[in-house]
């Protein structure tokens, strides 16, 4: 009886062994099932945006069947909920595989400064890369000779879209200066249409608008002047383009602060407004989600006294420090920056390809137009989409924006703008 529980024993205690060996391997192959995953974080869950992510998401599938990926978009305009949640992981050591970021300051202010990111100077050469993307480009996403991250796109910034039936029905043109945009403000108002639709529940809204008449009064020069301390806010020209901005928000739609951009593309595209002032990503609205035609129901123009000028806005992935799938990180990057990846997505994304060596039958009217545009303009980086200027200071502009939309102090803006460039 003895031996027989002696025997027992020994079999229970080799059963449970044998279960924690096998739980252990579970919990490996588990584990290693997770550090497999490629996680592609952004923001786009928009119309046009997730379109565009959608089609690229599965060319890289068709190139690689056996990576697993999860789209770990993350809503909210212009990434401002996506943005919080990537902070929080990042400080907490838990980054995602890769991850959407304007180049420019968002990008290495705050990631490259932090030492967060891994250098990419050996795709760019395995890829061939080096001669492929502008150079201004390439600089944007370097720090001392370092190259942290591959641009999938270029947005235009600086464009006023209108609605083609209301101008035409009222014999108006298109506004050229701001004299003009004003005169045609008045006449659409007398006549009960909204002249410009705004959706500035996130502020970022109203602030690209606001840099829009910066870049116009001040020139791309004048502008870089101001995010890099050579030129002070105290500037009469950055007066004149607060007083302007505020000219121009009399003209908006009562409703803008309960709607989001989308919200006021769609007063453009119902005809229930004549002019939006919206990046680009706004055409792969109307085309995708309004289902208008370019240049049929909408047309397109720089912003008032902006022609010559391009208004950067670039998407941007990268490889964080600490990803334990470093190689699919970089395959996915490869498919990203590929001529077939960046014409899989920019057509439905509204953007135009970073690359120059791209496919121009895969774009429309104002694809082309925009290329053209990017070739032969003066660029300067968007402040209210993170290029300009650090967090920290966009953080205050917006705020600064918020209460001006509200208030219309002049005064009390400017001396709000110069606080916030004391962070430069």
């Amino acid at each position: 009886m003895k031996k027989f529980r002696l025997l027992l024993a020994v079999f229970i205690a080799f059963s449970i062994a044998l279960s924690g060996c096998n739980n252990k391997s579970q919990t490996s192959s588990g584990k290693q099932k997770e550090e497999k995953k490629l996680e592609i974080f952004s923001w786009w869950t928009g119309a046009g945006e997730e379109d565009g992510l959608l089609a690229l998401l599965e060319l890289f599938k068709e190139k690689y069947p056996d990576i697993e990926v999860e789209n770990a978009a993350v809503a909210g305009g212009a990434g401002t909920n996506a943005k919080a949640v990537l902070a929080t992981r990042m400080q907490g050591n838990n980054p995602p595989s890769t991850f959407q970021v304007h180049g420019g300051q968002e990008l290495n202010a705050s990631w490259v400064a932090a030492g967060k990111m891994e250098p990419l100077n050996d795709l760019y050469e395995q890829e061939g890369w080096m001669d492929k993307f502008p150079k201004d480009l390439i600089d944007m996403v370097s720090v001392d000779g370092n190259i942290y991250s591959v641009p999938v796109n270029i947005h235009r910034s600086n464009v006023l879209w209108y609605n083609k039936k209301i101008f035409e029905e009222n014999n108006l043109q298109v506004p050229a200066t701001f004299d003009e945009f004003f005169d045609v403000a008045e006449k659409l108002k007398a006549k009960g249409i909204t002249p410009l639709a705004l959706g500035d529940k996130e502020p970022w809204t109203a602030t690209h608008i606001f840099e829009n008449v910066l870049l116009a009064k001040l020139g791309p020069d004048g502008y870089n002047a101001l995010w890099s301390g050579e030129l002070s806010f105290d500037d009469p020209k950055v007066k004149e383009s607060v007083e302007i901005f505020g000219k121009m928000l009399s003209y908006v739609n009562e409703d803008h602060s309960s709607r989001n951009w989308q919200d006021a593309s769609q007063l453009v595209a119902k005809g229930e407004a004549a002019m939006n002032i919206m990046g680009d990503w706004a055409k792969g609205y109307f085309v995708n989600d309004m289902k208008l035609k370019v240049n049929e129901d909408f047309g397109y123009v720089p912003t008032p006294e902006t022609d010559g000028y391009f208004m950067v806005v670039t998407d941007t992935f990268g490889l964080p420090k600490g990803v334990k799938n470093a190689d699919d990180v970089k395959k996915f990057l490869s498919v990203l920056g590929s001529v077939e990846g960046q014409d899989v997505f920019n057509p439905l994304k509204g953007s135009i390809p970073a690359r120059i060596d791209a496919d121009l039958s895969k774009y429309d009217q104002y694809g082309k137009d925009t290329m053209e545009d990017f070739k032969n303009s003066k660029l300067a980086p968007s402040l209210a989409h993170g290029s300009a200027a650090p967090e920290g200071v966009l953080t205050r502009v917006n705020q600064a924006v918020n209460i001006f939309v509200t208030q219309k102090d002049v005064n009390q803006f400017i001396d709000a703008l110069k606080t916030a460039a004391q962070e430069l």
